[in-house]
This record gives structure tokens, C-alpha cells and sequence, in this order.
């Protein structure tokens, strides 16, 4: 279902246009070798740099917040590229004939990257709170700006902004990440992500009278997060599980 908006602009909504292809896709045989378990977050100081940032994806926390958490989830191993840590799927057929797709998984706090069904980047988001709850759906990459001022509050700085939908103002953005959902709706992303994010992804064309000549890279945010259930990713055994993504959760791409 589209939606024109005013000035312009338009977001799509995943709910008319899900196509139930009957598929699960798991984690991949590349993670076997990787188990996980908890340990005291601190002394930070007990961890490099390298491993500081991985840290950072593997608990949704960006490093100033690392060791305000009581407990890290640390990998049995340190000496892999990082997508092989990836919860996400390393590959979902069903993205094979599409050139960019971003997937973000709200009860994981993920997000996953892909190129014709490739995983090229995973990391951790930080999502809307339980009173400004980030809406499932299928979006489109609209329009970015290296700094975007809050229409909510001027106060608040957004670096590396990507706008996935002008009817309520939602972008991915570089902002803190404390371990859990703490955004007014937007998708907070760690500093590299999201200016890695900022060049990768493709934004909409547009007419000369503003029309929407062509979308621009496909977002797919599915699921919804148990605001008072247990964080998933500090559960050692889920990681053998990884993030599932179902049929209701793969979108029909166009």
C-alpha cells in the first residue's frame, strides 16, 4: 500500500504487501564454532580496542554504556570477521534479485545489511521506547543529511541521518545506545554503522514537481519488542538460534 503524503513524500506499509513465501532462514553454519557466555562487564580495561567494538554490537550498547551494564555477552573467541558473529541471517533467498535490502529486527535489536541476498553488515539499533514504540512495516530509503535537527526538540543533534518515512518523521541516525529500546521512534544506530549506512544506502529519485519517481532502498522492520521480557541477546543459548526470520517477516519486494 502506498501512501502519498504531504509535502511530497511517501512511506510504504508492510501489512497489504507481505508475502507469505512460507520460508524460515536461520543463522548459518559459519557461527558453529562460536559460543557465548556472560561475564562481569568490568574492568573494561581488560578488552582492546577491536574487541571493544565488537562488544558493542554483541551487547546494543555503545561503549560509553558497556560498562554502566552488569553483565557483558562474550564470544569463546576473538579471532573472526565480524559478520561471522552476525545473529542475522548470512543470506535470504529471497533478496537474491534485489541490489540492496535492509532488514531491522525489533525484538533483537538488529539490524542486517543485504546485496542480492548477501549479508554485508549487521549491528545493533536501538529502537523507539514503550511510550514512542517504533511501528513495524515495510519502508523506503528517502533522504539523508550528515546532521538533521529534531522536529520534536532543537536540542537534539541526529548525525548521519537517513529518513525512512516523512508521515512520521522516522529515520536511522548515529545516537546513543544504551542496551535496550530508548528512541522517540527512530532507529539509533553505533557512529560507524550509521555512516557506513549514510553512503551505502539509496535514496528515493524524485520528479521535478517532487513526485516519487523510484523508491529507494527497501527497509523491513519486523517484529516487536518484549518491553518486560529478558533482553534475547543476554541469553548464551539464544545465540545458537540466532534471529529467525519468518514468512510474515519477508517482505515482497518490487
Amino acid at each position: 500500500m502506498s501512501v502519498r503524503l504531504p509535502g511530497n513524500s511517501a512511506c510504504r506499509l508492510g501489512s497489504a504487501i507481505f508475502l507469505a513465501c512460507g520460508i524460515g532462514f536461520a543463522v548459518q553454519a559459519g557461527r558453529i564454532d562460536v559460543t557465548y557466555h556472560l561475564e562481569p562487564a568490568k574492568p573494561l580495561s581488560r578488552f582492546d580496542s577491536s574487541q571493544i567494538a565488537l562488544l558493542e554490537k554483541l551487547n546494543r550498547a555503545d561503549g560509553s554504556h558497556l560498562a554502566r551494564l552488569g553483565n557483558l555477552i562474550l564470544p569463546n573467541r576473538w579471532d573472526l570477521d565480524q559478520l561471522a558473529y552476525s545473529p542475522m541471517p548470512h543470506s535470504v533467498p529471497r533478496f537474491a534479485a534485489t541490489p540492496k535490502a535492509l532488514v531491522v529486527d525489533l525484538p533483537t535489536q538488529l539490524f542486517g545489511a543485504y546485496e542480492f541476498g548477501n549479508l554485508v553488515r549487521w549491528g545493533p539499533v536501538s529502537s523507539g521506547d514503550r511510550l514512542h514504540q517504533t511501528p513495524p512495516g515495510v519502508y523506503y530509503l528517502n533522504w539523508n543529511a550528515r546532521i538533521r535537527i529534531s522536529s520534536e526538540n532543537n536540542r537534539w543533534m541526529m548525525p548521519w541521518f537517513f529518513n525512512f518515512c516523512n508521515k512520521i518523521g522516522l529515520g536511522l541516525h548515529q545516537y546513543t545506545l544504551p542496551g535496550r529500546p530508548a528512541s522517540h521512534g527512530c532507529v539509533r544506530l553505533l557512529l560507524p554503522d550509521a555512516k557506513w549506512l549514510f553512503y551505502w544506502g539509496q535514496g528515493w529519485a524524485l520528479a521535478s514537481d517532487g513526485q516519487v519517481l523510484a523508491n529507494g532502498t527497501p527497509v523491513l522492520i519486523v517484529g516487536g519488542y518484549d518491553y518486560g521480557g529478558d533482553r534475547p541477546w543476554l541469553q548464551p543459548d539464544w545465540w545458537a538460534r540466532g534471529v529467525m526470520l519468518t514468512s510474515s517477516d519477508v517482505a515482497s519486494l518490487r
